[in-house]
């Protein structure tokens, strides 16, 4: 079984019905008083998503959730990384984190042993949100046109890549404006500063540019386009095509097709203790009921909506928690059992290099673990996707 199937295979809505989440089984778990979660910025759809879980962890097992948003991939991981925080509500910065790519493929990080809980497949789309006065109207457009970047967070600035790929576009035929986080970035569309950036399109942000002169749009990724998805998923591998019915400006009478991955996708360190991880992803399955409404895109949550043969593996506390809600399979397991062969790869592949001596130069650094990243993946029989 190949580590990177078909994107979006949804359990059968039965197997969470089956669950017979009762108020005996919340009563059971063990939270601790404290968690600590870390998350985009404040306003956006992450943050205010674990926000709302963090309500309901309060309300249902007095457990405290601390929310630390942070504007790039980096800053969210650090915390984790320190034993400071268990779980962050992390974007597509954990599967590069996982692949010791782009700003984890210097020395202080290498590839990182994350793993899933649940994450979140809704009615949204995470893709390139354009300022209307641009006059944009597909991808191509974009030509010419400023697109917003990051400092520090590959999960953004790659996704805007992608999207570009559709059309056939690389960085060099648009202008790259650089902002210290997301939050940044998005003001940085409502002054005019910047024509595109990456958004979930329920974020507080893309509504924010809805109201205000310059209105928003969101060029379409029509998946009967097979060779301008086959260029994206080139540069974007977790991307998939997805029928968007909601955000800023977008209703189900106005589906679009869009480029879209699970968003936030709740992860933690393999380190963490499986019981803890145990405990907070079966607090999420049985009382979904009391933070599903909580926020934009908290109803994505729901077991019958998790990709289980996604990019990431699951945790083992995660894992045992959906075999209880009817929701694993043979073939998820072998699915992950595949990803953690991936990531152990990864792991040796960084020993080995780290043994080398490499360079101190950050770009000979990186040039050299490129190559021997590239040759412990293909020695293990795995694609090495990024090169």
């Amino acid at each position: 079984m190949t580590p990177f199937s078909k994107p979006m295979t949804y359990a059968a809505a039965a197997a969470f019905a089956a669950l017979g989440a009762s108020a005996g089984v919340a009563q059971d778990l063990k939270l601790p008083s404290t968690i600590t979660m870390t998350a985009y910025d404040t306003g956006s759809s992450g943050f205010n998503i674990a926000v709302a879980v963090g309500k309901m962890l309060k309300d249902k097992h007095n457990s405290d959730v601390r929310v630390l948003p942070a504007g790039n991939d980096v800053a969210r991981l650090a915390p984790l990384k320190a034993n400071r925080a268990q779980v962050s509500a992390m974007g597509i910065g954990t599967y590069f984190a996982q692949e010791g790519v782009f700003e984890f493929g210097v020395k202080e990080w290498g590839p990182q042993p994350l793993q899933l809980l649940l994450s979140v497949i809704d009615c949204n789309a995470v893709t390139l949100g354009v300022a209307k006065d641009t006059g944009v109207k597909e991808v191509k457009d974009l030509k010419g046109k400023r697109v917003g970047m990051v400092v520090g967070s590959p999960a953004l600035n790659q996704n805007a890549f992608a999207v570009l790929a559709f059309a056939g576009l690389t960085k060099n035929d648009v202008k790259l404006v650089e902002f210290s986080g997301y939050g940044a970035m998005w003001k940085g569309m409502v002054n005019n500063e910047v024509d595109a950036a990456i958004a979930s399109t329920i974020s507080g942000q893309t509504k924010e540019l809805e109201t205000s002169p310059r209105g928003i749009m969101y060029p379409p990724t029509p998946a009967a386009d097979k060779e301008g998805w086959a260029r994206m998923k080139k540069v974007g591998p977790h991307y998939y095509p997805h029928r968007t019915t909601c955000g800023a400006g977008i209703t189900p009478q106005t589906a679009l097709e869009l480029p879209s991955y699970p968003y936030p996708i709740f992860m933690a360190y393999a380190s963490q203790p499986d019981d803890l991880i145990y405990n907070i992803t079966k607090a999420f399955i049985v009382n979904y009921n009391d933070y599903k409404d909580g926020a934009p895109g908290s109803g994505g949550l729901a077991v019958d909506r998790q990709n289980l043969t996604w990019v990431i593996p699951y945790h083992a506390g995660t894992v045992k928690a959906l075999k209880e809600a009817g929701a694993w399979k043979a073939e998820h397991e072998a699915h992950n059992q595949g990803l953690l062969k991936r990531q152990a790869a990864l792991s040796g592949g960084w020993a080995a290099y780290l043994k080398t001596n490499p360079s101190e130069d950050k770009d000979a650094f990186q040039k050299g673990w490129m190559a021997a990243r590239k040759d412990a993946l293909t020695k293990a029989g795995l694609d090495p996707i990024f090169e």
